[in-house]
């Protein structure tokens, strides 16, 4: 893991951006699919799931319960 400081403000835009396609998407795959059209993608952890960068996988902020894949 990479650790690059975030601005709460930039964080919140981004989880904003990823609910909003979540809540639209009708699976998983499309909602993927959304995301890394706007330069974004989803890691699996035993931590969790988080938002990266694409294509440097850079972690942005952790995806809450209810916006797993």
């Amino acid at each position: 893991m990479v650790y690059v400081h975030s601005d709460p403000t930039v964080r919140a835009g981004v989880l904003a951006l990823v609910m909003r396609e979540r809540h639209k998407a009708m699976s998983s795959d499309a909602w993927v699919a959304a995301l890394q059209s706007y330069g974004y993608g989803v890691r699996k952890r035993a931590e969790g799931a988080f938002v990266t960068t694409l294509p440097h996988g850079v972690e942005i902020c952790r995806l809450p319960d209810e916006a797993r894949l």
